[in-house]
């Protein structure tokens, strides 16, 4: 089974995140709290209380939580509606690995909704066996992919990330990385390295994965 993270990896919605964060925050409070497109993707990869503390760590631990909390509802419905941007290759990628009988899966770090939010907006079901979040399960990324893989009757995996904590998170799991070069950090450690989204399946039947 491949499983993907999510942002950096498939996708980019920073720029979709943000504007949906300083709405909120406009409406909650009545000013703009000035949240950048960089700020949301420098914290890609988080749980959504590491966001929380990054981006709003002048507040009470208690306030700041229950903004988060109500900034993620917001922001999975402004996804659902608006999308973000697929990355070069992905959509004719995965049309390919599905077309050759490659099961695959999302894991990532987000909050609940966000996936399927992705999903919604991108019209992506049609492409993935199963996803889970942080926010769903209330694992980590690790016990998440482990999760995936059993759920699904997997005996193999590989995931496919673009920071470090992916590669770290896979390993834990038992399970190869790859790192998508093209997204939001580094990986020191990855099996492989993803220049280009189209290039996977080759990457795959390189790795013994197809």
């Amino acid at each position: 089974m491949v499983i993907f993270d999510l942002d950096g990896t498939l996708w980019d919605s920073s720029v979709q995140v943000a504007e949906s964060w300083n709405i909120l925050i406009k409406n909650e409070y009545g000013y703009d709290r000035g949240l950048t497109a960089a700020d949301i993707s420098r914290n890609m990869g988080k749980t959504m209380n590491a966001i929380a503390d990054d981006l709003f760590g002048d507040m009470p631990e208690e306030e700041r939580y229950a903004l988060a909390r109500k900034c993620e509802v917001f922001e999975n419905g402004y996804i659902t509606e608006h999308g973000g941007r697929l990355f070069d290759g992905v959509e004719e990628t995965l049309g390919s690995l599905k077309d050759a009988g490659v099961p695959m899966a999302v894991v990532s770090n987000c909050q609940e909704g966000y996936v399927k939010a992705f999903l919604d907006s991108m019209d992506m079901w049609k492409y993935f066996e199963d996803y889970e979040e942080w926010g769903r399960s209330g694992l980590l990324k690790a016990d998440n992919i482990k999760l995936v893989m059993e759920r699904n009757g997997a005996g193999s995996g590989i995931y496919v990330g673009d920071i470090q904590k992916d590669s770290d998170a896979a390993h834990e799991a038992g399970v190869p990385c790859i790192w998508a070069e093209y997204g939001f950090g580094e990986i020191s450690d990855a099996e492989a390295v993803l220049h280009d989204f189209a290039d996977l399946p080759a990457m795959l039947k390189d790795l013994g994965f197809m």
